[in-house]
């Protein structure tokens, strides 16, 4: 039977966070330098930004398209989120100057958007299947409750609520509104986050609407496209938009794979704000699908460039993967949603992997560029690109290291979870009327070491319950208080909880063992047949041509072969490297029209001895350009 749905905890606010490590500190204070300044450029050379201003007339460049305002609004969140982890943003200035285009260019009847004001006004919600008004709808609530809880100001979260209630005069089951929903969804869990910004309920009924509209007969594509007297999408595509069945009938992960995960993150803050027990279980049924059945093992979620899109169980191929930077934060997001209801570190594993692999491999150490595509196998003729034509995926990076902080800790009824572990602080409020400030100070070399020490230090002392995160890929975790062991068998749902009266000088102490992993994939995952990834803790390993030679393919690691990890503080920033024996094909005899050739029965293939290095995923293509390499065959 379903049982109690409900948000058991909640995260830190973005000041009370702090990352001094070797790993995040450096990207944050990138992303705050480099990145998003580059996109406020980007957003303003494009015309993203002239559009707010709705100065756009036929036969001028630069129109607006049907997504630019998604782009302008997430680079919006983002510094946000910087100003509110750490005054002195220096996109704050350009911030405001944005928020107050978006305030005049709100009409009088509440809408907003920049296409469809100057574009094609006389076709407000015609075509919600293939448009983005309502995708962009939620980008901008996200950015004003960002906005507000950075600067306090209620200027954009004003803008916000007007637009949610002309959207909510629009859709709906009662007579006189369309019983449409998006064709790209985001709206769902913005509007959830707005819910709760606002405390006002109706913002919340329209994303439960949304969400249990879709797939729902008749169809309301069908309609929809019969009006424009355009000709309805073949049932079988729907998939394509999760919309070939209601959501509550779902029970794998179809199409395209962002708007796949941002459903199904909004169905689930739904679940949680509704407490919809019914609701839940269908999220779970798909998420187990998502992540045990169509997940790289990077993160990276939609395995095809053909619709950006999930396919089948276990189709993973490598060389065309297309695992969109974009996909793996909204598997973050769903992820940390699923954690928040279940408080179980399975959710919080997928999110790291996702963290670590999949969306940091997604912009170059120096924030300059960026990866839509995250291929598990490169020929050498992927690289990061300064910007898109379609640039969803540079200000979504960008948010999401500003917002890390949201990922790390939470807090919930007499607990306090750490779900990452990064050296840095994190305060808080605890006890039984919450007036007593803890501070939680880590000292830790992770992801590179396995030791993390964490000293309590409440104002005064003060009961509550720590719940540490014992990831799933560690094997055998030991954890101390005050120098004395503790059992990791009391774990429950991957968390160590312990409950005590907390005093100054109170000190935890983990290890991690890290040891290097073959993992192998399932047998249905034809692609890594016979080969093996390399892994060390949350951290994915790849070969790049710049270490290893070209030919990768043509690398074979032996079964017995001993891989040895090295920290390299010179090398891509600071990180390990795995070094090791390995055997390589003796192509020294091929000629270049020799296509095949017969190797008599007995008889071994000519390998040579080769020595391998391989360096974590997310920071290949920082060098010489060159092939890559996640699935290494054995022999």
């Amino acid at each position: 039977m379903p049982g109690d749905v409900r948000r058991r905890m909640r995260s830190l606010k973005l000041r009370d966070v702090k990352f001094d490590d070797t790993f995040w500190a450096p990207r944050i204070e990138t992303n705050r330098r480099a990145t998003l300044p580059i996109e406020e450029k980007q957003l303003r050379d494009t015309g993203r930004l002239e559009a707010l201003k709705l100065n756009w007339k036929p036969g001028m460049p630069n129109r607006p398209h049907i997504f630019w305002d998604s782009d302008t609004y997430k680079w919006v969140e983002a510094v946000a989120y910087d100003i509110e982890r750490a005054p002195g943003s220096v996109s704050v200035e350009a911030l405001e100057a944005v928020a107050d285009d978006v305030v005049r260019m709100q009409q009088p009847d509440g809408y907003l958007n920049s296409h469809y004001t100057v574009v094609e006004p006389d076709k407000r919600w015609t075509n919600l299947r293939d448009c983005h008004e309502l995708y962009c709808a939620g980008h901008f609530f996200e950015a004003a409750v960002a906005h507000h809880e950075a600067t306090g100001n209620a200027k954009l979260l004003d803008v916000a609520r007007r637009f949610a209630d002309h959207i909510a005069t629009q859709f709906g089951r009662e007579e006189g509104k369309r019983r449409g929903y998006p064709g790209h969804e985001e709206i769902e869990l913005a509007l959830a986050k707005l819910a709760r910004a606002t405390g006002d309920r109706k913002h919340l009924d329209l994303a439960k609407y949304f969400v249990d509209e879709r797939g729902a007969e008749p169809h309301y594509y069908d309609t929809e496209s019969q009006e424009r007297g355009d000709k309805p999408r073949p049932r079988h595509r729907y998939d394509e938009i999760q919309a070939h069945l209601p959501v509550r009938e779902q029970r794998t992960i179809e199409g395209h794979a962002v708007r796949a995960c941002y459903l199904f993150a909004g169905a689930t803050d739904v679940a949680a704000e509704t407490g919809d027990a019914g609701l839940f279980e269908a999220v779970k049924k798909v998420w187990e699908n998502a992540t045990t059945r169509r997940m790289y093992v990077t993160g990276g979620v939609g395995s095809t460039r053909h619709g950006e899109r999930f396919t089948a169980d276990y189709d993973l191929p490598n060389l065309t993967a297309y695992a969109e930077t974009c996909a793996a934060i909204a598997l973050a997001f769903w992820a940390k949603r699923m954690l928040e209801i279940e408080g179980e570190a399975r959710y919080a594993d997928v999110m790291e992997r996702a963290l670590y692999n999949g969306i940091a491999s997604g912009v170059s150490l120096d924030g300059e560029r960026f990866f839509y595509v995250n291929p598990l196998e490169s020929a050498g003729d992927h690289h990061r690109q300064e910007w898109f034509g379609c640039a969803c995926c540079p200000p979504n990076i960008a948010r999401l290291y500003a917002s890390l902080g949201h990922y790390a800790y939470s807090v919930g009824d007499g607990e306090a979870y750490v779900h990452l572990y990064a050296q840095g602080s994190a305060s808080f409020m605890a006890g039984e009327m919450k007036d007593t400030r803890v501070s939680l100070d880590v000292k830790t070399a992770y992801p590179w070491k396995e030791k993390i020490a964490i000293k309590v230090s409440p104002e005064d002392a003060v009961e509550f319950a720590l719940a540490l995160r014992l990831p799933g890929w560690c094997r055998k975790p030991a954890v101390k208080l005050n120098g004395k062991p503790v059992s990791v068998r009391k774990a429950e749902k991957g968390y160590l909880t312990l409950s005590r009266k907390w005093k100054k000088g109170d000190k935890v102490d983990l290890t991690l063992p890290m040891p290097v992993e073959r993992v192998e994939a399932h047998p249905g995952v034809r692609a890594d047949a016979g080969r093996v990834a390399l892994r060390r803790g949350p951290v994915v390993y790849c070969l790049e041509e710049v270490d290893n030679g070209s030919g990768l393919n043509g690398i074979r690691l032996p079964r017995g072969s001993k891989l040895k990890a090295t920290f390299d503080p010179d090398l891509l920033g600071g990180v390990t490297v795995i070094t090791g024996s390995a055997k390589r094909r003796d192509e020294s005899k091929w000629k270049a029209d020799d296509l095949y050739s017969a190797t008599p029965l007995g008889k071994p293939a000519r390998l040579k001895p080769a020595k391998i290095k391989a360096v974590p995923y997310c920071t290949w293509d920082n060098r010489a350009p060159g092939e890559m390499l996640v699935w290494i065959p054995e022999c």
